[in-house]
């Protein structure tokens, strides 16, 4: 009875061991493990549950099933016109084969840095090859727009005439692929390379791409100059409105001094006539008083200019030299 005893307890303290060594570990949901053995891999579990291991010999490496997410530096890149853009780019990737990804990569920090130089290449590669409208545009809509600026003049009849001056001719060159297709191009080429190392690379998305310094500056200058040509296009416009009404101010200007120069003559003749009316009657009714009143003018005129008079014998004089004061 003794010997029973001892041997239960002993079957209970090796039970306790080895529970407390841990046979047995818990799998989440969402997660895969490879159990490693003296360095080899003896199984892969992918299932979520209550999973047994034998202590102190195997060893359980975890990786997540989810779906995981890649950001990238943004890299500077040329394109294939030699014009310099930032390219942004970021991939959605998953373990697929949790033994090769062990025996390849072993952690998700080395997956990272591996990820860094595939997909970098792959997006420096692909946009490298390509024009900069391939990676800034997805289709040829822009080419078949028909919105344009349109500008207020409060002029119905030149308001054509503006329109001509202000507007411009956007030309834009057909793309081929386009912004989707580069990032397939991307994937596809980034795919080829990490099956070995048992990822899978899910899509390669650029994120975000925007103009280097030097060609922003180049496309600020376009649309500075273009602002230029509309601003100039509505100096012109005023400048020939001007011009237009100080023509109708100047024809109406003449038109108003060429009446008022008619009337002034006409009152101007009306008065002569009656001056030479009344100066007609003067001398009708008294001949000796005008001839009189009119030489006296004269003198009055043209001696105080008089330097010099050799003689006085003449009939001008006859008013002021002679005897009887004619």
């Amino acid at each position: 009875m003794k010997k029973l005893i001892t041997v239960l307890v002993v079957a209970v303290v090796l039970l306790g061991l080895l529970v407390l060594m841990g046979p047995f570990y818990i799998q989440q949901e969402g997660y895969q493990s490879v159990i490693v053995r003296f360095g080899q891999i003896t199984r892969v579990e992918t299932d979520a549950g209550l999973k047994l291991k034998t202590p102190f010999v195997d060893n359980v490496v975890t990786y997540p099933k989810k779906i995981l997410m890649w950001d990238g530096e943004a890299q500077r890149i040329p394109t294939k016109e030699n014009q310099f853009i930032w390219v942004d780019a970021t991939a959605r990737w998953r373990i697929s084969d949790p033994a090769k990804f062990y025996e390849s990569i072993s952690s998700l920090d080395s997956a990272f840095g591996k990820l860094d130089d595939v997909i970098d290449s792959a997006v420096r590669t692909v946009i490298s090859s390509n024009f900069l409208r391939e990676a800034v545009r997805n289709s040829n809509d822009i080419m078949n727009s028909t919105s344009s600026e349109t500008f207020e003049t409060g002029d119905a009849e030149g308001s054509d005439s503006l329109r001509q001056l202000t507007q411009t001719d956007a030309s834009y060159d057909s793309i081929e692929k386009g912004r989707r297709a580069l990032s397939t191009d991307m994937l596809a080429m980034a795919q080829q390379l990490t099956p070995e190392y048992g990822i899978e690379i899910i899509d390669v998305i650029p994120r975000q791409i925007r103009y280097s310094d030097e060609l922003t500056e180049s496309v600020y200058n376009r649309m500075i100059k273009e602002r230029n040509q509309i601003a100039q296009a509505f100096r012109s416009f005023g400048e020939g409105k001007k011009s237009e009404w100080m023509g109708k101010l100047e024809n109406e200007q003449r038109s108003i001094l060429s009446k008022a120069y008619e009337e002034a003559e006409i009152i101007k003749g009306s008065a002569d006539a009656r001056a030479t009316k009344i100066y007609a009657d003067a001398y009708g009714r008294d001949r000796g008083f005008f001839d009189f009143w009119r030489s006296i003018e004269s003198y009055r005129t043209t001696m105080p200019k008089f330097t010099k008079t050799l003689s006085t014998d003449m009939s001008y004089f006859d008013y002021l030299y002679g005897p009887r004061g004619r």
